[in-house]
């Protein structure tokens, strides 16, 4: 019989924990979870999930203005916030259910607290100490605030799914993905939107022809980029928040977001008095394995800083399960590379693989295939949106090393790119396929003409 209470405790009830906890269990391990806040971590209740029911949402007014074109006589249309507020909280209620039957049918032990450590195989939740065989820390991430004059105006990217009112002119401060989707979810949504960042261009990291494309169609559909600004101070007046920026231009807002990037959730963890190793921005530093430097304590997810992204998590927790508890497989070790992800503004980025300045600086040579054309909906719509595709190619090996999407539904279009790229696909391969007609997406498999190399 174990000495201990559990073979594993895992710290935090998100996707990466869950998973852990849910696929241990399944192997005939004892296995509890603490979570003091919500079932599902910030992807289920304050990411996103609810951030693309709202993306959903602020599509229709669009959809409205270009039903014309088709045909269609479309009556006086209002946006009421409450409503779709309060129907995004149903169904995060539900995913909160679902996944508290999940964790129980499973086996597991759900603790509701909030936990910390309290020596290598010890957890303290309340009032009440558990030991474990093996802890696991997936706490996730929390929205970074900026200080300054007047920053307890401002809102995190957390509080902002909760608002009582909708804003009738909004600035969000960042230039992540976080800060230009819900730009583009305020101004869809019928307010002014403003976008403040620092830097020359937001979605710092991603392809510069995709930044550039992407900012120049926002902005014609009415977000207002400030670049190369930062807050300086915030000011509540009779009429609203007076932003004064650094380049000395004032805004009047009813809103201010700040959506500066998120840090691991370590507070409260006592992970100095345990001897976890941390790094500069508070995450538990682990090896390979997902093991600390106490070698009974593992991490994964956000609060290891690697990829914030919700199926890196879910990957990661299945690597820790499979070299851990099932010894009968080859040992596995997380792959970082090739891994997609969609930006939900308007329109839709998505993307997998190496952008054309990192294959630059990769390969001797590449060459470049990228198409910006008007899509089909849209010669009867009225609109004058443009989509953007692109593959980056090693000339050498001919591999498509890069694949990028600006355009409606590009997370939907890229996933099966992304399996293409990861089994190593080359453009030959791309171009022997036969593409759907008549598509937006068979312009991956029928750009024949080299753009540059």
């Amino acid at each position: 019989m174990s000495q201990y209470d559990f073979d594993l405790f895992v710290i935090g009830a998100g996707s990466g924990g869950v998973r852990a906890a849910r696929t241990t269990a399944g192997l005939g391990k004892k296995v509890a979870v603490a979570e003091g806040r919500f079932l599902g971590g910030t992807c289920v209740n304050i990411g996103c999930v609810p951030k693309k029911l709202f993306s959903y949402g602020s599509h229709f007014h669009e959809e409205f203005a270009q039903a014309a074109g088709f045909g269609w006589t479309v009556g006086a249309s209002a946006f009421d916030w409450p409503t779709l507020r309060d129907n995004k909280n149903k169904e995060i209620e539900r995913l909160n259910g679902i996944y508290h039957n999940l964790l129980v049918d499973s086996g597991v032990e759900l603790i509701e607290g909030y936990a910390s450590l309290k020596g290598p195989n010890e957890v303290v939740v309340g009032d009440k100490t558990y030991t474990a065989e093996r802890i696991l820390i997936a706490t996730g991430s929390v929205p970074f605030m900026p200080e300054f004059p007047g920053s307890e105006y401002a809102v995190s990217s957390d509080a902002v799914f909760y608002l009582e009112t909708f804003p009738k002119r909004s600035l969000v401060l960042g230039g992540g993905y976080i800060a230009v989707e819900f730009a583009g979810i305020f101004q869809g949504l019928g307010a002014e939107s403003h976008l403040v960042y620092r830097g020359d261009q937001p979605l710092k990291g991603f392809d510069e022809e995709v930044r550039q494309f992407a900012l120049d169609e926002m902005q014609k559909k009415g977000v207002q980029f400030h670049l190369n600004a930062n807050i300086e101070r915030i000011e509540k007046v009779d009429t609203g928040l007076k932003v004064t920026l650094t380049n000395q231009e004032t805004l009047e807002v009813d809103l201010v977001l700040c959506a500066t990037g998120r840090i691991p959730k370590v507070d409260g963890l006592n992970l100095e008095q345990v001897g976890v190793t941390q790094g500069k921005t508070g995450e538990v530093v682990v090896d390979e394995q997902f093991q600390s430097s106490v070698p009974s304590i593992y991490a994964l997810g956000d609060v290891i800083n690697r990829l914030q992204l919700t199926p890196v998590a879910l990957a990661e927790a299945m690597t820790l399960v499979n070299n851990l508890y099932q010894p009968e497989l080859p040992s596995k070790q997380m792959d970082y590379s090739n891994i997609p992800t969609a930006v939900f503004c308007h329109p839709n980025i998505a993307t997998v693989g190496m952008s054309e300045e990192t294959a630059r600086d990769t390969f001797e040579r590449v060459e470049i295939y990228s198409s910006a054309f008007r899509p089909m909906k849209h010669t009867l719509s009225g609109s004058d949106e443009r989509h953007l595709m692109k593959l980056i190619v090693d000339a050498a090996s001919r591999k498509v090393v890069g694949a990028h999407m600006v355009g409606t539904d590009a997370g939907e279009v890229m996933q099966g790119i992304a399996i293409a790229i990861k089994a190593g696909a080359t453009k030959e391969v791309f171009d022997s396929t036969v593409g759907i007609h008549p598509t937006g997406a068979e312009e991956f498999v029928t750009m024949r003409t080299l753009t540059r190399n």
